[in-house]
C-alpha cells in the first residue's frame, strides 16, 4: 500500500507541478528533465538504512559488478531520453491531454511484458489494449485550440496544431520507451540478480537515475541554458523561492513516482505497476481543469471514460489470475494433505 501511494502522488504530482513551472515563467527543456532524475540523492539515506543483502537473505551471490555498471549505465541512458521526450511533451500539451495519452504505457506495457517477462495475453488484456490505443487516437485527433494554450508562446492555428501533433507523437513514443524500462527492470531482477531486496531496488534506483542526471546535467551546461537560470529564476511567477520550491517539487514527484513503480516491480510484476500507476489518470486532469483552466472537452471525457475502461479490464484480468492462483495452492496443499494421511494410514 505505501508503495502504491508513492505511485500515485508521485503521477499526480510531478506532471502538475512540471506544467506550472512552464506556467510561471519557466522555459529550460533541460532544467525540467534533470529535475526528473535529480531528486536520486534523497534514496541515499534510505540505502543506508536498509540491511545488506547477507541479513535479508540473498539467495544467490551478487552478479558481477562489470554487468551490474553496464546494466545500469544502459538503462540510465534511456531514462534519460524518456525524461526529454515527456518535458517536450508536456510543454506542448496541456496536462489533462497529456496524462490521458500517458495511460497508453500500459497497452505498451501488455506488448513488452509479453516479448519480455513472458506475460500471458488474455481477451480482457487485448480488450484493454485495443481500448487504451483508441482513447489516445481520439486524443490526437483532438482540436488544440479547445483546450488551454501550450506553452511556448505559440503564435497561430497552424504553430499551435503543430505543437499539438508533436506533444502528441513525444508522449506516446515516451509512454513505449517507459513501458520498456520497466520490463527492463524486471527482467533485471529476474535473470541477472535473482532478487529483488529492498537494498536492490534502491540501488538500482539511485544508479540508473544517477547516470540520467549526469546526462541532462551535461546537455544543461553543453546547451548554454544554465546561462539562463538566473534570469528565468528572477522573472519566475512567486520569485526565486517559488522556482526552486516547484523543481524540487518535480524532482521529489518523479522520484515517489519512481521508486514506487520499481518497488511494485520488484514485488509484483512491471505489468501491476503500471496498472497502479493507470489509478491516477482520473485525478490529473480533473486537478488540471481547477488548478490551470485546462477545459474538459467531450472528447477527453470519452477518452477518459475508455482509458477507465481500460484499466478495469486489467483489474479484472488480475483478479481472475488470483483466484486461479489461489485455486491452484489449495489443490497443492490439499493433495499434499491426502498424501500424508495415506502414509499414516500405510504405516499403522
Amino acid at each position: 500500500m505505501v508503495d502504491m501511494l508513492m505511485l500515485l502522488v508521485g503521477e499526480a504530482m510531478a506532471p502538475l507541478l512540471t506544467r506550472l513551472y512552464y506556467n510561471s515563467g519557466g522555459n529550460s527543456l533541460w532544467m525540467v528533465t534533470l529535475a526528473q532524475s535529480a531528486g536520486a540523492p534523497l534514496l541515499v539515506i534510505p540505502f543506508l538504512l536498509t540491511p545488506r543483502a547477507a541479513a535479508v537473505g540473498e539467495p544467490r551471490p551478487a552478479p558481477a559488478a562489470s554487468k551490474m555498471v553496464a546494466i545500469c549505465v544502459a538503462l540510465g541512458l534511456v531514462v534519460g531520453c524518456d525524461n526529454l521526450m515527456y518535458s517536450y511533451a508536456m510543454l506542448y500539451l496541456p496536462v489533462s491531454t497529456f496524462s490521458l495519452l500517458a495511460a497508453t504505457q500500459l497497452a505498451f506495457n501488455a506488448v513488452t511484458s509479453r516479448l519480455i517477462n513472458a506475460q500471458r495475453f488474455t481477451p480482457l488484456v487485448v480488450n484493454s489494449v485495443v481500448v487504451l490505443t483508441f482513447s489516445a487516437a481520439l486524443l490526437g485527433v483532438d482540436d488544440p485550440s479547445s483546450s488551454s494554450s501550450v506553452g511556448g508562446g505559440a503564435g497561430g492555428d497552424a504553430v499551435q496544431r503543430g505543437k499539438h501533433a508533436a506533444g502528441v507523437v513525444l508522449t506516446l513514443s515516451a509512454s513505449a520507451v517507459y513501458a520498456l524500462i520497466l520490463s527492463l527492470f524486471e527482467a533485471t531482477f529476474d535473470k541477472v540478480i535473482g532478487a529483488a531486496t529492498p537494498r536492490w531496488v534502491l540501488k538500482m534506483q539511485i544508479s540508473t537515475n544517477a547516470v540520467a542526471a549526469t546526462v541532462s546535467a551535461t546537455a544543461l551546461f553543453a546547451s548554454g541554458e544554465w546561462r539562463t537560470i538566473g534570469g528565468e529564476m528572477a522573472a519566475f511567477k512567486g520569485g526565486k523561492a517559488a522556482y526552486a520550491a516547484t523543481v524540487v517539487g518535480v524532482a521529489v514527484g518523479w522520484q515517489a513516482a519512481t521508486l514506487g513503480a520499481v518497488r511494485l516491480i520488484a514485488r509484483v510484476s512491471s505489468l501491476f505497476a503500471n496498472v497502479t500507476g493507470t489509478l491516477a489518470l482520473p485525478m490529473v486532469p480533473v486537478l488540471a481543469v481547477a488548478l490551470f483552466g485546462d477545459k474538459m472537452t467531450g472528447t477527453k471525457v470519452l477518452a477518459m471514460l475508455m482509458a477507465v475502461w481500460g484499466f478495469l479490464s486489467y483489474v479484472y484480468q488480475h483478479y481472475l489470475d488470483g483466484r486461479r492462483a489461489a485455486a491452484r495452492e489449495g489443490r497443492v496443499h490439499a493433495a499434499a494433505g491426502c498424501g500424508i494421511c495415506t502414509d499414516q494410514m500405510n504405516y499403522s
